[in-house]
C-alpha cells in the first residue's frame, strides 16, 4: 500500500490542507473525500491514515515510513486500520451491506493495538444500501473511542444528507492531462499512447490505466462503430447487439456507455466548432464529423438522455439483456 504523499499525483492543495490539520491537531473525526472516479482520492485517504497511525509523530502530518505502524500499513496488515469496500454477488451491482458496517463497527470499537487510535476508510461510500447507511450514521453521531472515519465517494449527492453533515467535506478535481501523461509514461506506456489515454480519460488516471490494461480503446472503437451503423441497424441486429452486450459484465457495459456518452458530447462540440481542441477523441475527429449530417443536434440530445438514463439504471440490479433491448429499440425510433 502506498503511504507517501509524494507518490500521489496532483491535489497539492488538498494534501497540504490535510497535513496541516493533522500536524496542528485539528483533524475532525470524519472526513468526506469527494470527486470523480480514478483521481487518487483513496490514495489520499490511505496516506492520511498512515500519517494518523504513524508511531513517530513527525509533526509534519506525514508518515515517517519506517516505524512499526508505517511498515504494517505498507504491508497492508495494520491491526488498527480497516477498509470497507463494496461487494458484488453474481452479476449484481456492487453494494456495501449492513453486515459489512456491523463488522466494521465491531472492529472500530476495539482498543487499538499498535497505534494511538484507529482509522476506518469506506471506499465508494455512495454504494451503501439504506440499512448500511443508517447504521453508519449512528456511529458517526456517537463515535466510540479514538476512531477517524474517511469516506471516499464519487457521488456525494447519493449519500444521506445526515451523513454528509457529520463529515468535513473535501472536494477533489480532475487531474491535468500533462501530469497524467507523465504518470502513464512512468508506468512504461509509450508516449503517444499516454497522451491519447490522458485526453480520453477526462482527468482520471485510474480510468486511463484501466483503458490501457483492459483494452478499453477497443470498447471506444466499438461505440463509435455502433453510431456509424445505427441508421442501418435492423431488428435482427438489434436482438444480436442486445444479446451480445447484455452478456457482458456490468462494469464493461457501463464503460461502453461511458464512451458512447463521450462520443455524443464530442459531436455537439463539433457542431459549435469543427476545429475545437476540446474533443475527448481527437484521433476520431474526422469520423465523428462525418456523422453530423445524419445526427441533428436535437437527435444527439435525445440520444444523450437515453444513454444517461441507462447509465443510471446500471447502478441497480437490472436485467442487462432486457435493458439493452429496450435501449436499442428506443434509439432506433429517434430521427
Amino acid at each position: 500500500m502506498e503511504i507517501s504523499w509524494d507518490k500521489i499525483i496532483g491535489h497539492a492543495e488538498q494534501k497540504q490542507q490535510l497535513q496541516t490539520m493533522l500536524a496542528e491537531g485539528r483533524l475532525p473525526h470524519a472526513l468526506l473525500l469527494a470527486g470523480p472516479d480514478g483521481i487518487g482520492k483513496k490514495m489520499v485517504g490511505r496516506a492520511l491514515a498512515a500519517a494518523i497511525l504513524c508511531g513517530e509523530h513527525t509533526g509534519k502530518g506525514a508518515a515517517c515510513g519506517h516505524c512499526a505502524s508505517c511498515q504494517a500499513m505498507w504491508l497492508e496488515s495494520h491491526p488498527d486500520y480497516y477498509e470497507v469496500l463494496p461487494e458484488s454477488r453474481g452479476k449484481a451491482a456492487k453494494v456495501i451491506r449492513i453486515e459489512q458496517i456491523r463488522e466494521m463497527q465491531t472492529e472500530a470499537s476495539r482498543y487499538p493495538t499498535l497505534s494511538a487510535g484507529r482509522v476506518v476508510l469506506i471506499d465508494e461510500a455512495e454504494r451503501m444500501n439504506e440499512a448500511a447507511a443508517n447504521s453508519l450514521l449512528k456511529t458517526l453521531e456517537e463515535p466510540a473511542g479514538q476512531v477517524t472515519f474517511l469516506l471516499v465517494t464519487s457521488a456525494r449527492s447519493s449519500l444521506l444528507d445526515t451523513i454528509v453533515s457529520r463529515c468535513m467535506p473535501m472536494a477533489f478535481g480532475m487531474l491535468p492531462s500533462e501530469e497524467m501523461a507523465q504518470a502513464l509514461k512512468g508506468r512504461g506506456i509509450p508516449e503517444a499512447a499516454a497522451a491519447e489515454l490522458a485526453a480520453l480519460a477526462d482527468g482520471s488516471l485510474g480510468r486511463a490505466v484501466t483503458l490501457y490494461e483492459n483494452g478499453g480503446l477497443e470498447l471506444r472503437d466499438d461505440a463509435l462503430a455502433f453510431l456509424e451503423q445505427l441508421d442501418d441497424m435492423g431488428l435482427e441486429q438489434v436482438w444480436q447487439q442486445a444479446k451480445t452486450k447484455g452478456a457482458w459484465e456490468r462494469e464493461k457495459l457501463a464503460e461502453w456507455f461511458l464512451y458512447l456518452n463521450m462520443m455524443l458530447r464530442d459531436m455537439l462540440v463539433l457542431y459549435e466548432d469543427g476545429a475545437s481542441p476540446l474533443l475527448y477523441h481527437q484521433d476520431s475527429r474526422q469520423r465523428l464529423a462525418g456523422l453530423l449530417p445524419r445526427f441533428t443536434e436535437p437527435r444527439i440530445f435525445a440520444l444523450l438522455a437515453l444513454v444517461r438514463d441507462l447509465q443510471r439504471r446500471l447502478q441497480a440490479n437490472v436485467n442487462l439483456p432486457l435493458q439493452m433491448e429496450g435501449f436499442l429499440l428506443r434509439i432506433r425510433d429517434l430521427t
